[in-house]
C-alpha cells in the first residue's frame, strides 16, 4: 500500500483510526469488566480474585466477555494499523473522502467529494443526492430494516449514530453481556458481537452505513431533509425511524455508586439479564411500582432467591394494574418494600454488588430527614420506565423545544396504523422501540424492522419510484 503523500490525508487517516477505536472502546471496557467479574465470581475457589480463570462455572458470560473483549482488540490492531499503514481501499489520498461503487441518489449521481466519517462504509452526500430510504437508528431493527431494504435494491443508507445519546452504534445490546433469547445462537452471544454481526450482514448486502448522528429533520416536505450534527445535510424519499428507547436510570446523585455497579449487579432488563449465573439462587432487588416492575420481579422469581420490589413513593400503592397485583401477591418469593428509596449499592470486598442502602420516604416527609436502611442484593434492576428517542424529530432545535412531527401517544411513543409500520406522516416508518412500548425484545425490533422496510418498498412503488 501507498502512504499518504500529504498532511491532510495523514490527518484524515488519523482521525479515522481515533473514531474507529473510539467506537470500540466501550467493547473493551465492556469485555474487562465482565471478564473480571466472572474472575470476581470464581474468586471463592481460586486464590487470584482479579483474574479470569478457567474453573469457572459462568462459562456462558466468559464467553461473552472474551468475544467483546478481543473483538475491542481486533479493532484496536485495525486503528493502529489504520495509523501505520496508507488508507484503505475506498478511502481517496487524493480528496480526502470515501468512495464507493454505488451510486447514492436516484439520479445516477456519479462521485462525491465529502470525507467519511471514520468508521462509516460509505461518503457524504454530494448535492442533488436523494435516496431512496434513509434509516435512522442502528439497533435490531434499524439492521434488520437496512438488509431487506438493501436486497430489495434499494440503496439504504444508515445513519447509525456518533455516541447518540451517550450508547455507541448498535444500541442497547451494545451494554448487554449476554444475549440467550435471540434465535440461531444456541450458547448464547454477547450483545456488542451480535450488533457486529448485523452490521457486517447489512453492509454485505450494500447497505451504506455513516458513523453520522442525525439532530434533527424536516418532514415538512418531500424529499425529507435530515440534518446531521456535524453540519451536513442528506435527503431522502422514504425515513425508516428505528432509534429505539432509552431505559430510564439512576445517577450516582440519585444512588450512591449507581456508575460503578452498572452492568456489574446493575442492569435496566430482567429478561435480558436475569437468568445470568450471577443472579442465579442470590437475592435481587427491582426498583419500580407499575406493571413493568411488577412483571420483572415475577420473572427474576424464578432465578433468585428473593425478590425485593422497592416502591419508592410515599402512598404505599403500587401503579401496577389489579391483575398484576393479585400475582403478586401469590407470589411468596417476591417482597414489596414500601417508602423504598434506593440511595446507595454497595460492593463487598471482592467487588461484587452486595447491598442496596435504602431510604423510609414516609419518614423523610414527616420529620424531613429519612432513616436508612441496607438490604442484602446481588443484583438490582431498573424498571422505572423508558424513554422514546425522539427528540430529533421535533420541529424546533431537536433539543425537545418544538412539537414531534409525527403522531406520538401520551408517553412519547411513535403511533403507527395498526399491522404496519406506517406512521402519520405518509413516507416516514417506525420500527423498533421508539414504537414498542410492550415488548421491547430484540427479537420483536428485528420483526418490525422487516416490517418497516417492506412497507417502505412497497409505499415508493406506489409513489412511482422504481429502482
Amino acid at each position: 500500500m501507498i502512504a499518504p503523500t500529504s498532511t491532510a490525508s495523514a490527518a484524515i487517516a488519523a482521525a479515522a483510526a481515533a473514531a474507529l477505536a473510539t467506537r470500540r472502546l466501550h467493547l473493551l471496557h465492556r469485555g474487562a469488566s465482565i471478564l473480571s467479574a466472572v474472575a470476581v465470581s470464581s474468586s471463592s475457589s481460586s486464590s487470584s480474585a482479579h483474574r479470569p480463570t478457567t474453573t469457572t462455572n459462568n462459562s456462558s458470560i466468559r464467553r461473552g466477555g472474551a468475544a467483546a473483549f478481543h473483538s475491542a482488540a481486533a479493532s484496536a490492531a485495525s486503528a493502529a494499523a489504520f495509523l501505520r499503514l496508507a488508507p484503505k481501499p475506498g478511502f481517496s489520498t487524493a480528496g480526502g473522502g470515501a468512495t464507493t461503487s454505488s451510486s447514492s441518489s436516484l439520479s445516477s449521481s456519479s462521485s462525491t467529494t465529502g470525507p467519511a466519517r471514520p468508521y462509516s462504509t460509505g461518503p457524504a452526500d454530494a448535492d442533488g443526492d436523494v435516496h431512496p430510504v434513509v434509516i435512522v437508528g442502528s439497533g435490531p431493527a434499524g439492521h434488520t430494516a437496512a438488509i431487506y431494504a438493501a436486497r430489495a435494491k434499494l440503496r439504504p443508507v444508515m445513519f447509525e449514530g456518533f455516541m447518540a445519546g451517550g450508547i455507541a452504534a448498535g444500541g442497547q445490546l451494545t451494554t448487554t453481556t449476554e444475549v440467550e433469547n435471540f434465535p440461531g445462537f444456541p450458547k448464547g452471544i454477547s450483545g456488542p458481537e451480535l450488533m457486529d454481526l448485523m452490521r457486517a450482514q447489512s453492509t454485505h448486502h450494500g447497505t451504506t452505513i455513516r458513523t453520522e448522528t442525525v439532530s434533527r429533520v424536516d418532514l415538512g416536505a418531500r424529499p425529507f431533509t435530515l440534518f446531521l450534527e456535524d453540519g451536513g445535510t442528506a435527503r431522502a424519499h422514504s425515513l425508516i425511524v428505528a432509534t429505539g428507547a432509552t431505559a430510564r436510570t439512576l445517577s450516582d446523585a440519585e444512588m450512591g455508586g449507581a456508575s460503578r455497579y452498572w452492568q456489574r449487579g446493575i442492569s435496566a432488563c430482567a429478561v435480558c439479564d436475569g437468568a445470568a449465573p450471577i443472579f442465579r439462587g442470590r437475592p435481587v432487588a427491582v426498583v419500580g411500582g407499575g406493571d413493568s416492575a411488577v412483571e420483572e420481579a415475577l420473572f427474576l422469581s424464578r432465578y433468585a432467591s428473593r425478590v425485593h420490589l422497592l416502591v419508592r413513593s410515599r402512598e404505599r400503592r403500587l401503579r401496577a394494574s389489579k391483575a398484576m397485583q393479585e400475582r403478586l401477591a401469590a407470589n411468596p418469593k417476591v417482597v414489596v418494600e414500601w417508602c423504598a428509596r434506593p440511595v446507595e449499592v454497595r460492593g463487598d470486598a471482592d467487588g461484587k454488588l452486595a447491598e442496596v442502602v435504602v431510604a423510609d420516604t414516609s419518614a423523610e416527609a414527616e420529620m424531613g430527614a429519612a432513616t436508612t436502611r441496607s438490604i442484602p442484593v446481588g443484583g438490582l434492576f431498573y424498571a422505572i420506565g423508558h424513554v422514546p428517542n425522539t427528540a430529533f424529530l421535533r420541529t424546533a432545535d431537536g433539543g425537545g423545544g418544538g412539537a414531534v412531527q409525527v403522531e406520538v401517544d401520551e408517553t412519547g411513543y411513535i403511533k403507527t396504523k395498526p399491522g404496519s409500520s406506517h406512521t402519520s406522516v405518509e413516507g416516514v416508518f417506525a420500527a423498533g422501540d421508539v414504537q414498542d412500548k410492550r415488548y421491547r425484545q430484540a427479537i420483536t425490533a428485528a420483526g418490525s424492522g422487516c416490517m418497516a422496510a417492506l412497507d417502505a418498498e412497497r409505499w415508493l412503488e406506489s409513489q412511482g419510484f422504481h429502482f
